[in-house]
């Protein structure tokens, strides 16, 4: 509930993912926010609270499947995440291919036309500090931007 408003986190539904990418309700919402405290494909904790459409963009990246076209969804991630790969989606651990970012706190835009991310930096080694882009060019690109 931490990656939200509480505004928002004490009503959404609590779920958590096993390793396998499945879902396990532990509270049912009524805001059609999802807030989990984990991805376990992630090297460490990052929790995060979205709404339906950006729940399917999740379901679609664990499962390496293409998001749904054309379903624009909205992320917070208040307390910040892991550090991550800005170029791979699965990245597990950083390589100097991989170009890992560190991330604070900040909501995402995901799920929007190529044409949306065009808008903003792509950079492998982005700033941070600004909005940009993550996984440019894959079908999970998304905006990043940051909460100071």
């Amino acid at each position: 509930m931490s990656a939200a408003p509480a505004s928002v986190a004490r009503n959404a539904t609590i779920l958590v993912m096993d390793s396998g990418g499945r879902m396990r309700i532990l509270r049912k919402g009524t805001n059609g926010f999802s807030c989990m405290p984990d991805n376990p494909a992630t090297p460490g904790p990052d929790p995060m609270c979205m709404d339906s459409n950006a729940m399917e963009w999740v379901m679609a990246w664990v499962g390496h499947k293409a998001p749904p076209p054309g379903r624009v969804g909205f992320m917070y991630m208040l307390a910040g995440g892991t550090d991550a790969s800005n170029t791979d989606p699965y990245a597990q651990k950083p390589l100097p291919s991989n170009h890992w970012v560190k991330t604070g706190p900040h909501v995402m835009v995901v799920g929007a036309d190529a044409s949306f991310y065009d808008l903003y930096p792509k950079s492998a080694k982005p700033d941070t500090s600004v909005p940009y882009v993550m996984w440019a060019g894959t079908p999970y690109q998304h905006l990043m931007i940051p909460i100071r």
